[in-house]
C-alpha cells in the first residue's frame, strides 16, 4: 500500500509538472524590457473627423455694398483615412511603468459638405457643395505607459498622453482654414508581441482635441466674397482622431 501511494504521488506531481510547463514557452528577447531607454520606428493608418458648431442665419456684405441674408451649415460628412510615420523613444521608468515620446507625421483629407439653405434647387433641397482639406501634421505625442507583467511573449498595456500637433497645409484658397496649432488628448490600448528578431506592437489609440482648431482669421484673408457665407457658417470646431499603429522596436 506504501508503494502504490509513493507512486500516485510520484505520478501525480509529474503531471503537475507537465502542466506547468505547457503554460510555458521560450522567451525571445528576455531582455528587452531592461534597457532604460530605447529607440524604434512606427507606421500606421488613422481616420480623422471634424466637428463643427455652425452658426446659423448670417449677414454678409458684398462688394457692391449690398446685405445678403444666408444660411450654410458646413460638416465632414464622412470619416476620412490617412498614413502614419514617425520614431519613437521610450524610456523604462519602472517594470510596470515607461514613458514614450513619438515625433510622427500624419497625412490625410477632409471632405467637407456645405448645404446652402437660402439658395435652394428646384425641388427645394438645399444647394451641396464639397472641398477636400488636405491635412499634414507634424506631432510630438508624449506618452505615458503601463504594461502587465510579462507572459510568454506578449504584454498588453494602457497609455494615456498629450500630442501637441502642428498644421503644416496653410492654404489661403479654402473656404475653411484650420488654425496652425493643435493639441490632442490620446488614450489606446496595445500589446507587446516579442518576436526573434524585434519587439512588434500593435496599438489602437483615441485622440480628441482639446482646442478651438477653426482660423476665426482667415475670413479676412479672402478675396472672393461668394467664399464669405462658407467660410462664416462656423466659429469652432474640434478635431477627432483614430490611430492604428505598428511599432517596430
Amino acid at each position: 500500500m506504501k508503494r502504490r501511494g509513493l507512486c500516485t504521488l510520484i505520478l501525480s506531481l509529474n503531471l503537475i509538472s507537465g502542466f506547468a510547463q505547457f503554460d510555458k514557452t521560450v522567451q525571445n528577447r528576455p531582455y528587452t524590457d531592461l534597457r532604460p531607454f530605447h529607440f524604434g520606428v512606427l507606421l500606421g493608418t488613422h481616420v480623422q473627423d471634424i466637428e463643427f458648431n455652425n452658426i446659423g442665419p448670417q449677414q454678409i456684405t458684398m462688394d457692391d455694398g449690398t446685405v445678403k441674408n444666408v444660411l450654410v451649415t458646413t460638416d465632414q460628412d464622412r470619416w476620412d483615412p490617412g498614413l502614419t510615420i514617425g520614431v519613437l523613444g521610450e524610456l523604462r521608468l519602472s517594470s510596470l511603468f515607461q514613458f514614450r515620446i513619438a515625433p510622427t507625421m500624419y497625412f490625410g483629407n477632409r471632405h467637407l459638405a456645405f448645404k446652402d439653405f437660402s439658395d435652394p434647387d428646384q425641388t427645394g433641397k438645399p444647394t451641396e457643395q464639397r472641398e477636400d482639406l488636405k491635412m499634414a501634421y507634424m506631432s510630438t505625442a508624449l506618452d505615458l505607459i503601463f504594461a502587465s507583467p510579462r507572459f510568454n511573449n506578449h504584454r498588453p498595456y494602457l497609455l494615456a498622453g498629450l500630442n501637441p500637433m502642428l498644421n503644416l497645409n496653410q492654404k489661403n484658397d479654402q473656404q475653411i482654414a484650420l488654425k496652425k496649432y493643435d493639441m490632442f488628448l490620446e488614450l489606446g490600448l496595445g500589446c507587446d508581441f516579442y518576436l526573434q528578431y524585434f519587439k512588434l506592437r500593435p496599438e489602437l489609440k483615441f485622440m480628441l482635441g482639446l482646442t478651438n482648431s477653426y482660423d476665426s482669421q482667415h475670413a479676412g484673408t479672402i478675396t472672393d466674397k461668394n467664399m464669405l457665407p462658407f467660410t462664416n457658417s462656423v466659429n469652432k470646431s474640434t478635431s477627432k482622431m483614430i490611430a492604428l499603429t505598428f511599432y517596430f522596436e
